[in-house]
């Protein structure tokens, strides 16, 4: 077996200079690229000595830190399958991932975990460490009694590297696994195809338990030896002093509209970047626009998801067009079709399929719920639907499923429609997203009361806020007294659609 560990494949691309930074983080905390293996080493054998082996789960929920991502390398060398949750996941939320995932470990917040614990014993979990944003908790104070391991676990390329949770439509999360070949893949042509230089300094201020920010960004970046500014979260003070040390920033659309807000961003601040890259959610061609005249650069869009890392994306050299996610990546096929899966002539709408050394390996402990996402001939359907054009361009034009993007999360209306049909005084809801200039798009429920309770907008989003991740709890509740409905008796959320539109105009 030849060793696919994607832990090889960084080191092997670490800089010659042993006192080059990797993540430059704030308070003057930065890690060299010559003190990950010793670091991450430490890790690897606490990991070990609490029973961590290839293949077992380590579920992790902390803020976003340099130890954190220690963390990560360590559970690629070990073989063992890193799962990131959200970190404004509810303990009712957490419990169906604990018990779904089985892992060995679970990592999260010191402040949280006396909250947690009940949740992870009903999950059996046996082993609980802390980590906070600086590094501080039981995680690191134990790895740092160990001797550093120099051990990198031997893997096949189709042994999982990590599991990501993404929403499904019946409300119930799916863990999609990704292999150590569906991550050096994507990685590696992100690297080429984005031109990625030796000098290359990255901004980041994305969360690391998502693709975008974990997977895209700080792959890219390892692969380079490069600098990353890593910022704790998205600051528009903090990305304007650090912009002028940057040449790559990635960000989601509400980054940019958030910057174009600040009389202090301008071209002159701008002057040393060569890429800015804008992901996770739409944006909006007025952004791209008004970006341009402010900045003097095209922002690059491109496309992904939770299960295929990126997709498509705008060429580097080559024109970028608002409103479009460019052309199917280098070793990624594309097509639209039909919902029998043939595929329709160029321009029309269809159903976005894909295929390629990038798509994920199925749905954790669920092989039917993977055998319907594929089709016979192996082309995955993404539930996106789309259009090509002639020269292969893609534009997403809607998703299928009532998918909500906002704020670069996934947001399904089905277990927010859910938690709102429980709630007292309520006969049934409808959850829908309509544009949103910060967040793509802003979750919107529109709610029928039974008459059993007097119903307020205030009392439904107080009545959620513990039960829902403050991403997926609705910005705006309307009470009305009927929902519209189709002949057959389905509710018609185009109508609601174009009804709130311009509810965040």
């Amino acid at each position: 077996m030849t060793d696919a560990n994607l832990y090889r494949l960084f080191l092997e691309c670490f800089p010659t200079d042993p006192t080059a930074v990797f993540l430059d983080g704030i308070d003057d905390r930065r890690l060299r690229y010559n003190e990950v293996p010793q670091r991450s080493g430490q890790i690897l054998s606490l990991l070990q000595q609490s029973g961590v082996q290839k293949g077992d789960r380590v579920v992790v929920q902390v803020e976003k830190s340099i130890e954190a991502v220690l963390l990560y390398l360590a559970c690629l060398r070990a073989g063992a399958i890193y799962i990131p949750l959200n970190t404004a996941y509810t303990p009712k939320e957490l419990g169906y991932f604990l018990q779904d995932a089985t892992p060995r470990m679970f990592v999260c917040s010191p402040d949280k975990k006396d909250a947690l614990m009940p949740v992870v014993r009903a999950a059996g979990v046996p082993v609980v460490f802390s980590l906070g944003a600086l590094g501080e908790g039981e995680l690191m104070d134990a790895a740092a009694a160990m001797e550093s391991s120099e051990q990198i676990v031997e893997v096949a390329a189709e042994d999982l590297a990590a599991i990501l949770y993404t929403s499904g439509t019946t409300g119930l999360s799916k863990g999609a696994m990704l292999s150590h070949a569906n991550l050096a893949s994507n990685a590696r042509v992100l690297h080429d195809y984005w031109h990625w230089q030796p000098n290359d300094v990255l901004l980041h201020a994305l969360p690391i338990f998502h693709v975008h920010g974990l997977f895209v960004a700080l792959h890219c970046a390892l692969l380079g030896g490069s600098r990353v500014i890593f910022l704790p979260r998205f600051d528009a003070g903090q990305m304007i002093e650090r912009l002028p040390e940057s040449t790559v920033m990635m960000g989601v659309p509400t980054f940019y509209t958030r910057l174009l807000e600040r009389a202090d961003f301008t071209r002159e601040l701008c002057a040393g970047m060569r890429l800015f890259i804008s992901g996770s959610a739409p944006l909006l061609a007025d952004t791209h626009r008004d970006f341009e005249a402010r900045t003097g650069h095209r922002i690059l869009e491109r496309y992904g998801m939770t299960e295929a890392g990126m997709i498509t994306s705008n060429p580097y050299a080559g024109e970028r067009v608002a409103g479009t996610v460019g052309f199917a990546l280098p070793g990624v096929s594309a097509r639209v079709a039909d919902e029998q899966g043939s595929e329709l002539p160029r321009g029309e709408a269809g159903v976005l399929e894909i295929a390629g050394p990038n798509v994920f390996r199925g749905y954790w402990q669920m092989p039917e719920k993977s055998a319907e996402e594929f089709r016979p001939d192996g082309w995955f359907i993404t539930g996106d639907i789309a259009v090509m054009a002639d020269d292969g361009r893609v534009t997403i034009v809607g998703r299928a499923k009532d998918l909500i993007i906002s704020g670069g999360f996934n947001v399904y209306p089905k277990e927010i429609e859910s938690q709102i049909d429980e709630l007292s005084g309520i006969r049934e809801s409808a959850v829908i997203g309509v544009p949103h200039r910060d967040f793509g798009e802003g979750v919107t429920a529109v709610v029928v009361p039974d008459g059993s309770a007097e119903l307020t907008e205030q009392s439904v989003m107080d009545a959620l806020s513990d039960s829902l991740a403050r991403f997926k709890q609705p910005k705006r509740v309307f009470i009305v007294d009927e929902l519209p409905r189709n002949t057959m008796g389905k509710v018609q959320k185009n109508i609601l659609r174009d009804t709130y539109r311009d509810t965040f105009a």
